[in-house]
């Protein structure tokens, strides 16, 4: 594991805490009480002029409780590791609440710290995406350039997704013995072979419940200064209430 991969994955283990407890009363319910499970929607948040930080946010409707909510999370990329206290994770307890409503909460509580890195600045490069419903990508291996740009400037970058059993925490005892975690390594850079780890897992964080696989998800990237970000993104599919939901995890790496 990366230094600072344990601190990005530092959080209120509460949402997964909860998911668990909605899913074990789903299980007594019987399997007529299982339909479907629900994926967050990702979107960038941009990153701060010199590529040091990048953001994003998460947002969706639980399922089970049918309430709204939003994410943000805020990384440190030169330490691949969440800034202190700067995760926003907001729920409206109503289902009568839309989307919006929570996404405005969660701008509202991160409007400082936004004020300050001007992400909207700097937007980057949304250089290749691959949602779950993207059905002819490849789930475990991404190959990009981080500009669009004719003639382009980079050679190609390419990531590749391994899954792998390890340990399960507390949170998954009622689904057995295992998890699974993941790692990623980078086996291209700028046109030329490589074989960069950019994280490993060694266990899995109880903030992401109980996993049963990852997809790249995408890349965002920023240029500056001859500094070339990157923000590797990975989905997570763990257990939910009402079947197998999805959230959204950055892996970053700058080049110079």
């Amino acid at each position: 594991m990366l230094p600072g991969q344990a601190n990005q994955s530092e959080s209120s283990t509460m949402f997964a805490a909860r998911s668990i407890l909605l899913l074990l009363v789903s299980l007594l319910l019987g399997p007529g009480a299982a339909h479907a499970g629900e994926f967050s929607e990702f979107r960038p948040l941009g990153f701060s002029a010199d590529g040091k930080v990048f953001a994003f946010e998460e947002f969706g409707i639980q399922d089970g409780s049918g309430f709204a909510f939003a994410n943000r999370f805020f990384i440190d990329t030169t330490r691949d590791a969440f800034l202190p206290g700067s995760t926003v994770r907001v729920v409206i307890e109503d289902e009568s609440a839309g989307i919006g409503a929570a996404r405005a909460e969660a701008a509202s509580k991160s409007a400082s710290r936004e004020a300050i890195h001007r992400f909207s600045d700097n937007p980057g490069v949304i250089a290749a995406f691959s949602p779950a419903s993207s059905l002819d990508a490849a789930a475990h291996r991404l190959r990009y350039t981080p500009v669009s740009m004719v003639p382009q400037p980079f050679g190609a970058y390419t990531v590749r997704l391994r899954e792998e059993p390890l340990p399960a925490s507390s949170l998954c005892d009622v689904f057995g013995q295992t998890s699974t975690g993941f790692g990623l390594e980078m086996t291209e850079i700028n046109g030329q072979p490589a074989a960069l780890l950019l994280h490993q897992d060694k266990a899995v964080p109880r903030s992401r419940g109980c996993p049963v696989g990852y997809r790249i998800g995408g890349a965002v990237t920023h240029l500056s200064g001859g500094v070339v970000t990157q923000a590797i993104l990975v989905l997570v599919r763990s257990h939910g209430f009402e079947g197998e939901n999805g959230r959204w995890i950055a892996i970053t790496r700058r080049f110079e």
